[in-house]
């Protein structure tokens, strides 16, 4: 894995790394769209993400333990600092998922962050967008933020407990910026990027199994635990290739550029909604979804 982390981070900057960059973020998009629609399916969300974790904890250490060289002190804590940010995350989402439906508190929380990571991106890694690109991501963040007030006009639950979802939902797009911008620091930190991301895995999945099970013990009605299991394992699987293409994107290219083409998952989170979970999609959203997907163009065009 050394020989291909080396031949990664010498990609980095050049043309043929900012084509893979593309392509993990697209690829990542897709992935986190699923990843999003599992919290938001049958189970309770904490015990979802409690389950994905748990897998994470038992793909991932073999790896981070015996494959990959241990982190240095710099990286260790580094890996700290992202044990509390994906914990804030992680907490943030199971709230907002608890209160509003998943096709208002996933756009909600996909349209903030790419702005706030772009910004953040160019105060931290002097990565500057151009005047076009910044039309692109009005169009990608406009869209996505429409698409939640479109989808809200279906909602049917308590307006109060709705207001409360999308404040959850903002905070979450702007944790979303932290750790974009932290972990992309942090992978680039680190001189074998294969490293980092087992590590990572392995640290920032131990705490929410822990939470999940004191939950699942509140629960006045416990849901079998076979079928969430087996969710888990395929949610885990989808957050290597989630949050590690995109991790890969971050080390290859610009921040920015990756964290607005991996927001085009809110396109693929809407068709989920309408193909699988049964969400109404119509006119409007597929055009705000068109306007998502011109917007991730424009960036990548425009750079």
């Amino acid at each position: 894995m050394n020989d291909l982390g080396a031949w990664l981070v010498a990609q980095a900057g050049t043309p043929e790394g900012a084509r893979l960059a593309t392509i993990l973020a697209l690829v990542s998009a897709l992935a986190h769209a699923i990843f999003g629609a599992m919290q938001k399916g049958r189970y309770d969300p904490w015990l979802t993400r409690g389950a994905i974790d748990a897998w994470l904890c038992v793909l991932s250490a073999p790896i981070a333990l015996f494959v990959v060289p241990w982190p240095n002190f710099t990286t260790a804590v580094i890996l700290v600092g992202a044990i509390i940010v994906h914990f804030a995350y992680k907490v943030t989402m199971a709230l907002a998922y608890e209160r509003a439906a998943y096709t208002v508190v996933y756009p909600v929380v996909r349209g903030t962050g790419p702005l706030v990571t772009v910004i953040a991106a160019s105060l931290f890694f002097g990565e500057h967008f151009t005047f076009v690109q910044w039309i692109g991501v009005a169009c990608l963040s406009g869209g996505i933020l429409l698409l939640a007030v479109r989808n809200i006009v279906d909602e049917v639950i308590d307006p109060r407990t709705l207001k409360i979802g999308l404040l959850w939902a903002l905070v979450g797009g702007c944790l979303v910026a932290i750790y974009t911008t932290y972990d992309a620091f942090g992978i680039r930190q680190t001189p074998d990027p294969f490293t980092f991301l087992a590590w990572f895995f392995f640290v920032t999945a131990i705490d929410f199994p822990l939470l999940a099970i004191w939950h699942y013990r509140r629960l006045k009605v416990q849901p079998v635990l076979g079928p969430l299991v087996w969710r888990g394992f395929v949610g885990a699987i989808i957050a290597w290739i989630s949050f590690g293409g995109v991790l890969l994107a971050t080390r290859l290219d610009k921040v920015g550029e990756a964290a607005v083409l991996r927001e085009t998952s809110v396109v693929f989170a809407a068709l989920i909604g309408w193909f699988i979970l049964g969400e109404k999609v119509g006119p409007r959203r597929l055009f705000l979804m068109c306007l998502v997907a011109l917007g991730a163009v424009i960036v990548e065009m425009g750079g």
